[in-house]
């Protein structure tokens, strides 16, 4: 098994069986919204139009939809999120008769006239709070109140989110949530097929999405800008013959964590950053010498990384280095 951390624009635990580092069923990937409706009163309609074209780039569809008394009856599982521009009291009286399960349930957030606050009703890990959070960008503050995000921690959802995963077993996140809260819950921890796993009601289980994306290993020099991340990732993945839309997430060692430009870069990209132990990096040491090996006994990260989360933990484009300030390989 290996440990790792993950995040979205946040740090990702991941464990893997060889060394330490959308929300429609109960196999749920948590916290992503992909097609989402705007619901608003006609006087509003030029603001939620407004908000459509700030957010367009982020989601697959964004309707505008004129209120009416049953307009969330009527859509009612057509979306993964309604975003509603108006009072939160209006909202809730109309979804609470509609709230089945919150794992196939849409998410609701409301935002005010004035783009002041944006606040997840329901489905706060489920696609909810993510889109409270793209609201920011309007000026909107993100009124959060899910546990876990609330006390700054990142849930079980936003781990799978982080790790391009889904949650198998959804019930059991109130246990695991609430460890993460205590900070009891540690690294996810990663096993490597094929093998059969029984776990108890207390253990939540994170399933891969798809079966042919890369990890970008990473390393860089202390401050290292945002752009100067995204070009080394762009170059390293057309050496790859790959693009952005094949990353499944960015991995680095724990000394390299909270770097804000690779931060800011993962998050301009949409996925999660995961850190890996130094043990667990030397465990998956890539080939090409690192001076940082006899410097300091860590392994060269970029490759180490790109190896130990590859899901099949093979080095597909060595490691190269960028503008003097990054490093980069890709693994899978």
């Amino acid at each position: 098994m290996s440990d790792a951390d993950s995040n979205t624009n946040s740090n990702s635990d991941a464990d893997s069986d060889s060394g330490s580092g959308h929300c429609s069923t109960p196999d749920s990937d948590g916290e992503v919204a992909d097609e989402i409706a705007i619901v608003s009163f006609e006087r509003k309609l030029d603001t939620a139009e407004e908000i459509k074209r700030d957010l367009a780039d982020d989601y697959d569809r964004i309707d505008v939809l004129t209120y009416h008394g049953d307009v969330f009856a009527d859509h009612w599982g057509e979306y993964d999120c309604f975003v509603g521009l108006m009072a939160s009291g209006i909202a809730m009286r109309k979804t609470a008769g509609l709230l089945d399960d919150k794992w196939e349930d849409p998410a609701v957030v409301v935002v005010d006239e004035e783009l002041t606050w944006a606040i997840p009703l329901t489905g706060g890990h489920h696609g909810a709070n993510q889109v409270a959070h793209d609201l920011s960008k309007l000026g909107a503050v993100p009124a959060m109140t899910t546990a876990s995000e609330a006390a700054g921690k990142q849930g079980v959802e936003s781990k799978a989110k982080a790790l391009d995963s889904h949650v198998v077993n959804g019930d059991s996140t109130v246990a695991t949530n609430l460890a993460v809260l205590n900070d009891e819950l540690g690294p996810v921890a990663r096993l490597d097929g094929p093998k059969a796993v029984l776990v108890g009601d207390d253990v939540t289980v994170l399933k891969r999405n798809g079966d042919d994306g890369v990890v970008l290993g990473t390393g860089s020099v202390s401050g290292a800008k945002k752009a100067q991340f995204l070009t080394a990732w762009e170059r390293a993945l057309d050496d790859a013959d790959r693009d952005f839309d094949d990353v499944e997430f960015v991995a680095t060692g724990t000394r390299k964590a909270d770097e804000p430009g690779m931060l800011d870069a993962a998050e301009e990209i949409g996925v999660g950053v995961v850190y890996f132990e130094k043990e667990t990096l030397t465990e998956f040491e890539g080939p090409t010498p690192s001076r940082s090996k006899e410097l300091i006994g860590w392994p060269g990260i970029a490759e180490a990384s790109a190896i130990a989360g590859g899901r099949d933990h093979e080095l597909v484009v060595e490691k190269r280095r960028y503008d003097d300030a990054v490093t980069v390989a890709v693994g899978r």
